[in-house]
């Protein structure tokens, strides 16, 4: 995935396990070395001799000891996670061991754009997409409590991704909440949902989320 801007400034890039360690050996030669590795609120935080910081979001928490090669350890562990990907008209659900899919289901629903039409004829619209919108996120409950739930006891973590609004629908659902109970704070960044977005998820869930920012 493409580095993206991060709050706060800097950018944030997405480390898969096996390249963590060589991560940050390049970080260190390109920055001076390491200065100093210490435990953040929001991750691991590694600072440079030249001042730069690369902050680490620890998945899967709790991280043991605050060093890299802890991190590093701690991410290479063999895992299987449940995933719940949902955008607006579609969803995708499955259970993934080591980025590999074992088992999924994914469903698209029609749900129309939204309309530019007055009057009556645009009530109507609403009325009609607010409906269809009901029924995909029903389809995304339904196939999340069947898939998800049954196997709940078998994973190690749960991670979300999609459009948060929709997921927060979701979580009003009541049979859903020990899904919830157990997801990782990060939402993953997807598109569409698909069997193939799902696949590119299930390796993405194990990736470790760095920020670098420099100086201030």
């Amino acid at each position: 995935m493409k580095p993206r801007e991060a709050a706060g400034g800097g950018h944030t890039v997405e480390v898969p396990p096996e390249r963590l360690a060589g991560f940050f050996e390049r970080f260190a030669g390109r920055h001076g070395g390491i200065a100093a590795t210490e435990a953040a609120p929001d991750g691991l935080r590694v600072t440079a001799g030249d001042g730069t910081t690369a902050t680490a979001a620890v998945p899967f928490e709790p991280l043991e000891d605050p060093s890299v090669d802890a991190l590093v350890a701690h991410a290479l562990r063999p895992r299987r996670i449940a995933l719940l990907l949902v955008r607006l008209g579609g969803h995708s659900v499955g259970v993934v061991r080591d980025g590999r899919v074992e088992v999924s289901r994914t469903d698209r629903h029609l749900v129309h754009g939204r309309s530019a039409a007055g009057g009556w004829s645009q009530q109507r619209f609403a009325r009609r997409r607010e409906g269809q919108a009901r029924q995909a996120l029903q389809a995304a409950a339904r196939d999340a409590f069947e898939v998800l739930l049954p196997r709940l006891s078998e994973v190690d973590a749960v991670v979300l991704g999609g459009d948060r609004r929709a997921l927060g629908e979701l979580r009003e659902d009541r049979r859903l909440a020990p899904l919830f109970a157990r997801a990782e704070p990060r939402v993953l960044d997807v598109g569409d949902p698909s069997r193939a977005v799902l696949g590119e998820a299930a390796v993405r869930a194990l990736s470790v989320q760095v920020t670098l920012r420099a100086p201030s």
